[in-house]
């Protein structure tokens, strides 16, 4: 099965999804997401049990796509409620996906590409990765992620990553519980196999059964902060700040912020 962003293979028990833009340094489009929700359905239906997803290029997802991000600013509230849910769908289903999921981050994984990342089960990194919510430095807020990131690190270290949107290297990230471990790049991969091989020497029923429980505990809490978070991310992307944020990226110059 063919995706125009992302290439899908198979072998041995685990399916690898791995994002294949990089000449935009796999920025995330409606198109990848519709692309990624479309493999993640293929890996649940078919026979592997483990998923590796990762990044070809220098950059394992730069966050939004320069084009789709200049028209953002110009949307009617329902039009960015619409965007909002399907960018949700896709975080949720890598929180909920049934099988676990190991994210092999083989360079910057920057906004909604950090989210991406670290949603996953297992996110080992190369040395080289960075990450970063840095949403705020564009007059945005990674109010969706938010939802998920508060419930696996400290809320101060929450704090830090959100309100700063500084960009951290995999040293830093690793001591923050961000990921799980750092392999070198040329062993990324294989590192990715190995772990996904402990994870097949398992009873594939306990597995399966322990995600369900784990996922089980803050279900419908999740739900319902994410219904907030939906329309706290629609409604910023209609103030001042986002449009000037947006500009300011776009012109490459610094942003002149109005007084909140």
């Amino acid at each position: 099965m063919g995706y125009p962003t992302l290439t899908y293979q198979t072998g041995g028990e685990i399916a690898t999804i791995a994002l294949t833009v990089p000449e935009k340094r796999n920025a995330i489009s409606a198109q990848m997401i519709s692309d990624m929700l479309g493999a993640l359905q293929h890996a649940e239906e078919g026979p592997d049990r483990v998923v590796i997803l990762t990044g070809s290029g220098k950059a394992f997802c730069a966050g939004m796509d320069l084009d789709e991000l200049q028209n953002v600013a110009r949307q009617s509230l329902p039009k960015n409620l619409e965007d909002a849910r399907r960018m949700t769908k896709l975080l949720y289903r890598l929180h909920s996906f049934p099988k676990p999921i190991i994210a092999a981050v083989n360079g910057p994984a920057i906004a909604g590409g950090c989210g991406i990342a670290t949603l996953a089960d297992f996110t080992i990194a190369a040395p080289e990765a960075k990450f970063g919510y840095t949403e705020v430095k564009l007059g945005f807020m990674p109010a969706l992620v938010s939802v998920f990131l508060r419930r696996r690190m400290g809320d101060r270290q929450v704090r830090d990553l959100l309100l700063t949107g500084r960009v951290i290297d995999a040293a830093e990230a690793l001591r923050m519980g961000l990921i799980t471990e750092i392999v070198p790049l040329e062993s990324l991969m294989d590192r990715a196999r190995e772990i996904a091989g402990q994870l097949l020497a398992a009873s594939p029923t306990a597995v399966a059964q322990t995600k369900k429980l784990l996922l089980s505990f803050d279900r419908v809490a999740i739900r319902a902060e994410l219904e907030s978070a939906i329309e706290a991310s629609a409604d910023i992307r209609a103030t001042p700040d986002f449009r000037e944020g947006v500009a300011a990226f776009l012109e490459k110059r610094p942003p002149k912020w109005g007084k909140s």
